[in-house]
């Protein structure tokens, strides 16, 4: 099967959610107090920031199509990305956060509170393979996420395509693109914190996709971010 040229994927702004549960855990509450339902948290103001960083860094890149989760805070990142730039959007629902079943709203302390069992048997099996009451585990999304990407790749081979998603997606995208076994996705997911508005890539080298760039957030940091290379301007696919 034909491969992407270049793929990437952009983590959501900050959103209210990620403020309130962060001040949540740091705070040792067992409840993460957030209005809306997941799919209708909104960015922060800060997040509409970074999402502005991201158009910058975007600028004058060749892109081909975007895919967007249907979540508000994905559509609002991509809408202010790509304002102007005329790249196809679509969103598609494959793409939405990890579904948490019962765990929803609850910290970490919360879980081993008031759900202890469910805390022992996430333990045991592992993120993985983990599938909260009502939820999903990473298996489940990868299931998704191998649907979507299949027919980006048949739908636009060759492509230059940037999905706008979440923390998680960005992992298995990962775990994907570069043919991860479980014990490496682990390890990479225990090192890093996926950045809001960060940037990971791949790029086609040798018939496959390569890693680019991971958890990238240099172009939050500057007010101008150019293409890295003349061919990401105007060269032709491969």
């Amino acid at each position: 099967m034909e491969q992407l040229h270049w793929l990437a994927v952009v983590r959501h702004g900050l959103s209210t959610g990620n403020v309130t549960a962060q001040d949540a855990e740091t705070s040792g509450a067992e409840l993460i107090d957030i209005p809306e339902r997941d799919a209708d948290v909104p960015l922060a103001p800060a997040g509409r920031e970074q999402a502005e960083a991201v158009g910058r860094h975007l600028a004058g890149r060749r892109l081909d199509l975007a895919v967007v989760s249907p979540y508000r805070r994905t559509r609002q990142t991509a809408e202010i990305a790509l304002a102007g730039s005329g790249v196809p959007v679509v969103v598609d629902e494959r793409l939405r956060d990890r579904e948490l079943g019962v765990l929803d709203l609850l910290t970490a302390r919360g879980v081993r509170a008031r759900l202890p069992d469910e805390a022992r048997r996430r333990e045991r099996l592992g993120k993985f393979y983990y599938r909260p009451p009502g939820g999903e585990s990473w298996a489940d999304v990868l299931l998704r996420l191998r649907a979507v990407l299949r027919e980006i790749r048949e739908d636009h081979p060759g492509g230059r395509v940037v999905l706008f998603a979440h923390e998680a997606t960005v992992l298995m995208v990962r775990y994907l693109a570069e043919h991860l076994s479980e014990p490496e996705l682990m390890e990479l997911a225990r090192g890093s914190t996926i950045a809001n508005c960060s940037i990971s890539s791949w790029r086609l080298t040798a018939g496959r996709l390569e890693p680019e760039l991971f958890n990238a957030v240099d172009h939050l940091h500057r007010h101008d971010a150019p293409p890295t290379t003349q061919e990401d301007v105007n060269a032709e696919p491969v």
